[in-house]
C-alpha cells in the first residue's frame, strides 16, 4: 500500500511540475510574439505615416523597408528627457523625418505618427493607432478620409510653430494650418490639437536646426 501511495505522490507531483514548466515556456512564448506584434505595428505605422506602406506589405517585408530606409535617433533636453524620431533615408540628405505623437483623447492615450517633409515644415503624413476612442465617432481618427488631409499642411507659420488645428466642423478654405473636424468627436480632436502642438514643441531644436 505504501508503495502504491508513493508512486501516486510521485505521479502527482511530477506532473504539477511538468505542467508548470509548460505554462511557463507559453507565456514565454506568448509574450514573445506580443512584443514581436507590437514593435511590428510600431514600424508598420512609421511606415504609413511617411507614405511608403503598400497595401498588403507582410511583416517580413515592413521589417526589410524599415531597416533600409529609417534611422532611430534620440534627442535628450536639457532636463535629460529622451525624445526619439526617425530619419527618412540617406542621414546626410534626409527625405523626411518621422516624430512620435501621444496624448489623451477622451476614454485613452492615442498614439501615432506625423511625418514631415525635409523642409521639417510640410506634412508629409500622419496616422493615429493604438487608441480606444468610441467607434464611429472619436475612433475615426484612423481612418484615411480622415488623415490624409494632414498631407501638404504646414506646422510653421513665418516661422512660429503653430502645428495643425482640428476644426470643428469645416476648415477654412486653403487654410495650410487646419483640416476638416470630426462629426461628435470634438472631444476626441480637441486632445489630439493639445498633445500634436506640445509635441512638437519638443522637437523645436529639430525643426528648426
Amino acid at each position: 500500500m505504501r508503495g502504491s501511495n508513493s508512486y501516486t505522490y510521485l505521479f502527482v507531483v511530477t506532473m504539477a511540475v511538468l505542467s508548470a514548466l509548460l505554462l511557463s515556456l507559453l507565456k514565454i512564448s506568448f509574450q514573445d510574439r506580443v512584443e514581436f506584434n507590437r514593435a511590428l505595428d510600431t514600424k508598420k505605422n512609421i511606415l504609413k505615416a511617411a507614405g511608403v506602406l503598400e497595401r498588403d506589405m507582410q511583416a517580413m517585408e515592413i521589417e526589410e523597408l524599415y531597416s533600409s530606409r529609417f534611422e532611430k535617433r534620440v534627442l535628450r533636453d536639457d532636463e535629460g528627457v529622451e525624445r526619439t524620431y526617425y530619419v527618412i533615408g540617406s542621414p546626410v540628405k534626409p527625405e523626411g523625418y518621422v516624430f512620435p505623437i501621444s496624448g489623451k483623447g477622451v476614454w485613452s492615450t492615442i498614439n501615432g505618427f506625423i511625418a514631415l517633409e525635409p523642409d521639417r515644415n510640410t506634412v508629409r503624413g500622419i496616422t493615429f493607432y493604438d487608441h480606444g476612442e468610441t467607434p464611429g465617432l472619436g475612433g475615426e481618427i484612423e481612418k484615411d478620409f480622415f488623415t490624409e488631409q494632414f498631407a501638404g499642411k504646414k506646422i510653421f507659420r513665418d516661422g512660429e510653430l503653430v502645428s495643425i488645428t482640428i476644426a470643428k466642423g469645416q476648415a477654412p478654405e486653403k487654410d495650410e494650418h487646419t483640416v476638416d473636424g470630426i462629426s461628435g468627436a470634438s472631444l476626441t480632436t480637441n486632445g489630439i490639437n493639445s498633445f500634436l502642438r506640445e509635441d512638437l514643441t519638443g522637437y523645436l531644436t529639430v525643426l528648426e536646426r
